[in-house]
Parts: C-alpha cells; sequence; structure tokens
C-alpha cells in the first residue's frame, strides 16, 4: 500500500521508523517547518523531517493544504492512504477524501476518552489506570472519526507523562503496521464512536500545572507526573519559583502549603502537607538552578520546616 506520511514530532518519527521497519511504502512525508531550537536558536528539522532525509524519503513542508498546489502535489504522490501521526494542522475535506483508504490517524487515548490536544497528560494527571492508542479514520470533526483498532495498556503508579509517550508511541506504530495489511484486505469494521461517552483533553496550561495544596496527595503527585518532564508542576517559595520533578503522597496533617519536615538522607524527603495527607518531594529544579535531590536542597538551607509553599 502506497502511503503518504503526515506528522512532526518524536512520537511520529517513531511510527514512521515502524512502518519502515515493516516494509511499508512511504512515497512521501509532509512535516512542519524547520523551527529555531536551543539557547542558540539553530534552525532545526523535525523528528518525521530528520528521519525521512536520513531514509532517502521526499520531504514536503507546505504552508497550507487548502490549495490547488497541494492537491496537485498529493495527485503526483497518488497515495493509497494517508496516515497522520500529530501532524499540527487540520486537514481540509479534500484531502481526507482523496485517498482509496482515507486518512487514518494515531491518536494516543481510548477513543471517545480525551479527544483533543492533551490525550497523555490528562490521563495522567486525572489518575486514569489505564490508556491506550486509537487508530481512527479521520473526518471533519476533532477525533469523531470512527475507530478502526484499538490498544490499552496500563498506567501504573510511577508512570509519567513521558513514560506513556514512549509506550504510546512504539504501540502506535505496531498497530499501524497490522492496521494497514488488513485495511487493504477489506477486514477492518469501523465502529462508530459513541458520542454521549466523549471527553475532552484541552491543551495544557501554565495554569495547569501549578500545584494546590488544597487539594489530596494523590491529586498533587499525579499532576506532577501528568506533566513531566515538560511543561513540568511548580509551587511557589515566596517569590521563587520550584519546579517539581518527583513526589510521592505520604502521611501528615498541617496547613495546606506547610512544610512539614525536611530530610537530607538519601535522595532526601521535603514533606508539605495537602487537602488529605502530605506529598514527600524528592526532586526538584529551584528557580535558575538545575535539577536537584531534595536532599541538596535541604543542605543548601533553602528552605525551612514551617515554611508555607503555594
Amino acid at each position: 500500500m502506497r502511503i503518504v506520511f503526515m506528522g512532526t514530532p518524536e512520537i511520529a518519527a517513531t511510527c514512521l521508523a515502524s512502518l519502515l521497519a515493516g516494509g511499508h511504502e512511504i512515497a512521501a512525508a509532509i512535516t512542519g517547518e524547520d523551527k529555531p531550537r536551543g539557547r542558540k536558536m539553530i534552525l532545526t528539522p523535525t523528528a518525521v523531517k530528520a528521519l525521512a532525509l536520513e531514509r532517502g524519503i521526499p520531504v514536503y513542508t507546505p504552508k497550507t493544504l487548502r490549495d490547488e498546489a497541494f492537491l496537485s502535489l498529493l495527485a503526483e504522490l497518488a497515495p493509497e492512504v494517508i496516515v497522520v501521526v500529530a501532524y499540527g494542522k487540520i486537514l481540509p475535506e479534500a484531502v481526507l477524501r482523496f485517498p482509496k483508504y482515507g486518512c487514518i490517524n494515531v491518536h494516543v487515548s481510548l477513543l471517545p476518552k480525551y479527544r483533543g490536544a492533551a490525550p497523555m497528560q490528562r490521563a495522567v494527571m486525572n489518575g486514569e489506570k489505564e490508556t491506550g492508542v486509537t487508530l481512527m479514520q479521520m473526518d471533519a470533526g476533532l477525533d469523531t472519526g470512527d475507530i478502526l483498532m484499538q490498544s490499552a495498556f496500563p498506567i501504573g503508579a510511577e508512570d509519567t507523562f513521558e513514560t506513556v509517550y514512549d509506550t504510546s508511541a512504539a504501540l502506535g506504530g505496531e498497530m499501524l503496521c497490522r492496521l494497514l495489511p488488513l485495511l487493504e484486505k477489506g477486514e477492518v469494521t469501523p465502529v462508530k464512536q459513541d458520542d454521549s461517552l466523549a471527553t475532552y483533553a484541552k491543551k495544557i496550561e501554565k495554569a495547569d500545572c501549578r500545584m494546590d495544596f488544597n487539594k489530596t496527595a494523590s491529586e498533587l503527585c499525579a499532576l506532577i507526573r501528568g506533566v513531566n518532564p515538560i511543561p513540568m508542576a511548580f509551587c511557589m517559595q515566596g517569590e521563587r519559583m520550584l519546579k517539581i520533578l518527583r513526589a510521592v503522597p505520604t502521611e501528615g496533617k498541617g496547613a495546606p502549603g506547610e512544610v512539614l519536615s525536611l530530610s537530607e538522607s538519601g535522595e532526601g524527603s521535603i514533606t508539605v502537607a495537602c487537602g488529605g495527607g502530605a506529598v514527600s518531594i524528592t526532586h526538584l529544579i529551584p528557580e535558575g538552578k538545575g535539577r536537584m535531590t531534595a536532599a541538596d536542597y535541604i543542605r543548601g538551607r533553602k528552605i525551612q520546616k514551617g515554611e508555607v509553599l503555594s
């Protein structure tokens, strides 16, 4: 089956690599434009572009998909199916209808749950026990198309956005390799989504990442895991921002945000009271500093028992 692949970040590159390893024919990769990255703002290609160029696959970075030029490009490429993974642009109706087998999207949730921009983060933040990957026949709606294949996996107590991302990427690529031959043989039965069960995973904003110590310890730890490694949960110690990398629920009573105890043993811990229980912070990034253990932060005499974080 002749494929045009549309995607941009690492998760898309992982899926593209799986298709290539499976021997699928990739006619071209459509991806975002190079962007300045890093402290020196060096112009850098997307993960998909980098992989495609390495494998000798033609790469296109159209500014729009809504003109005749792009439809002419598709006519030249003649894809039987378009595979879309975190591309970043909305596909117009003319593109959705173009290939024989339509456009297949890899969506990283168990649709119809967590439609939208941040399904992996929201699943972890909300304390879900499982998530998964859905291969969907794209339509004009937001993640509303028919389900073609779906696989679930558990979210463990130590899982973060990063680990769920890695698992989803690998699973998405493996599922594509299973689906496409079945699709070509006509052995796939699309299943309509039940819109009444739909939930929306809105984009993560900075306000979502601020720790509210009136919440329970389990809620706060889920937040920390759900936005690790980016954009990261944070709280304020006076005027200083503390980004929190890792914390676990523990016992403790006090005013919400009150530092109950400090320990320099091992990695150390900063125990902070919550609306229910307490959190034991073990790894953090103080404003203007690098990553460090709680023990190192305590030894620097940067925090005292009885302080109140907010």
